[in-house]
């Protein structure tokens, strides 16, 4: 049984080109509204070696907080956690909202961090409540968990193929109408703003 909780997260999914495209949503994200952000979690698959780079490059180009994810942080808004190379990033969820734990557990489509075990994750909790957007990437990872969040309530988005690199993830999660909009890279950020404020006005 899910536990119900009223905190709301932004989950975020990618792969090949995802790191600039990550880049240009966490940039535009802050920059649509004051009203603090909800925290936002992230898997891109990425060497272990660079993640910690990539997040403090991240954290230079937004306005948001970025790190890496550590095991038992508890999400805060504002704040952006980035799964750390060969980790896979699971949220559980408690009457307060999520915490951060990592995971050696097998890779997922190949992948470790995977995608679809941050997303289904998620779906234990208060999916309701979460806002999930899978970008540009190789193969199919996420397609399945985006599904599993839409059929458990969730606002779920893919990018669309021509502002993908590579349309292949968020190719799959069209193909099994795992995502309730597909929008170009440059429109995610607008389309994660009104869900949030949507939410907020019929709350």
């Amino acid at each position: 049984m899910a536990v119900q909780h009223s905190q709301t997260v932004i989950a975020i999914g990618a792969s090949t080109g995802g790191t600039e495209a990550i880049r240009l949503l966490l940039k535009q994200l802050p920059d649509l509204q004051a009203a603090p952000l909800p925290p936002i979690v992230v898997t891109q698959h990425i060497d272990p070696g660079f993640a910690k780079a990539l997040a403090a490059s991240l954290n230079k180009s937004t306005a948001l907080s970025v790190s890496l994810a550590e095991e038992g942080k508890r999400l805060q808004a504002g704040h952006v956690y980035l799964a750390p190379g060969d980790r896979h990033l699971v949220l559980s969820a408690d009457q307060m909202g999520y915490c951060c734990h990592l995971s050696a557990e097998p890779p997922r489509n190949k992948c470790r961090p995977s995608v679809d075990v941050m997303f289904e994750s998620l779906a234990e909790g208060s999916a309701a409540h979460i806002v999930a957007v899978l970008l540009t990437g190789m193969g199919r990872d996420g397609a399945q968990g985006l599904l599993t969040l839409r059929q458990q309530g969730a606002y779920t988005l893919a990018q669309d193929e021509a502002s993908s690199v590579v349309w292949g993830m968020p190719g799959e999660a069209v193909r099994v109408n795992a995502a309730i909009d597909v929008v170009p890279l440059a429109e995610v950020a607008t389309a994660i703003r009104k869900q949030i404020n949507d939410h907020k006005s019929s709350s």
